[in-house]
């Protein structure tokens, strides 16, 4: 049975219509380094005492509206100010699209492109005016005369930066995000999705600036699957957000198991020194291929470009390979010719390479 277009169009949005679904690849099958996820298992001694941590899981009741408990923990782990409080959600995303909800209907929102394309994607499906800033060639540096301008004449109420940025993997300069944070009229985010491999943050910042929110997940620390995000910023601003956040947003399974291994973190940091060590070698690697430019990371993963082959056909002749990474280049301008790989095991990251050189032959 086929709906009738009209019927359809009047009743979604223009700007729904107008968008495209995110897609994810399926990886069945395949060596999996295209998203960004730790590629590590939780030891077995560590995964019987998760099990029985969740076995007495209240699942027959609501959870902790406020994950109280979980909340407390992160601020603690990850060092968030005293004064500020924290609002959790279901993956980074849910917490881009709380904040955008709350804004108003003609506001301006700013991202440094490419990015994190959940900024665009929110925006456009809220109807929000996007702004997107390319970054310098090459270096995919802030172009800071052009955010100036754009600041001065669009007055932003958000301004994302990704620290690592997505998918170029560097760190913007701390001293030109401290300017944004100073010229903005509104808020400025600092995501720290990738802050286990940076050896950077600006959570500290955060007792000089009212302004500053620092947004960090639990995704790339190994715990993709749980789903949780969270933002750290002035009470009043998050006093605002919780009014969108939607009751029990953060399951009972989730809070306890991530509860849970907050309390093994000393783990985690283990992997992300192994991921940190196998970047360091791929880069090695990639960078001793004539027939590559490869950019520096400081994320868990690695954007390369192609300089003799068409990216499109490279990527395809890895699949054929079984193994599955990034393709960027149909984004087209800085990323042309562009793949991202994600750090995997050794084993994992030696079969890349294989397959890589093959395709390159």
């Amino acid at each position: 049975m086929n709906l009738n277009k009209d019927f359809i169009d009047s009743l979604i949005r223009p700007e729904v219509l107008a968008m495209n679904a995110y897609k994810v690849a399926d990886a069945s099958g395949f060596i999996k380094l295209d998203a960004m996820e730790n590629p590590y298992h939780w030891p077995e001694d560590l995964t019987q005492q998760w099990l029985e941590t969740i076995r007495s899981c209240p699942i027959n009741r609501y959870p902790d509206p406020e994950a109280t408990e979980l909340a407390a923990k992160l601020k603690q782990t990850h060092q968030v100010p005293e004064h500020c409080q924290l609002l959790l959600g279901n993956g980074s995303d849910e917490i881009i699209q709380i904040l955008l909800m709350a804004l108003q209907p003609t506001a301006t929102v700013l991202a440094p492109e490419p990015g994190f394309v959940m900024y665009r994607q929110i925006c456009q499906s809220l109807g929000l005016n996007y702004q997107g800033v390319d970054l310098l060639n090459d270096s995919f540096d802030l172009d800071m005369p052009r955010i100036r301008r754009l600041i001065e004449q669009q007055q932003p109420a958000i301004i994302f930066l990704a620290y690592p940025n997505n998918p170029t993997g560097n760190l913007f300069d701390a001293d030109a995000i401290r300017e944004i944070i100073k010229l903005a009229p509104g808020l400025v985010v600092v995501d720290e999705a990738y802050a286990p491999f940076a050896d950077a943050s600006f959570m500290n910042e955060l007792n000089n600036y009212d302004n500053l929110l620092i947004m960090r997940t639990v995704s790339k620390l190994g715990l993709a699957g749980l789903r949780l995000g969270y933002i750290a910023g002035h009470p009043e601003i998050i006093e605002q957000l919780n009014k969108i956040r939607l009751p029990y947003n953060i399951n009972v399974l989730t809070q306890s198991s991530v509860l849970f291994a907050l309390e093994h973190n000393d783990i985690f940091l283990k992997q992300s020194l192994a991921i940190c060590n196998n970047r360091e070698q791929m880069s090695n690697d990639l960078n001793s291929l004539a027939q590559l430019q490869c950019f520096p990371s400081r994320a868990n993963f690695i954007l390369f470009k192609t300089l003799k082959h068409d990216a499109n056909k490279v990527f395809q002749i890895l699949k054929q390979q079984k193994v599955l990474i990034k393709n960027l280049s149909p984004q087209g301008r800085t990323l042309s010719n562009c793949l991202r790989v994600t750090i995997g095991k050794t084993n994992e990251n030696l079969a890349f390479m294989t397959a890589l050189k093959k395709s390159l032959d």
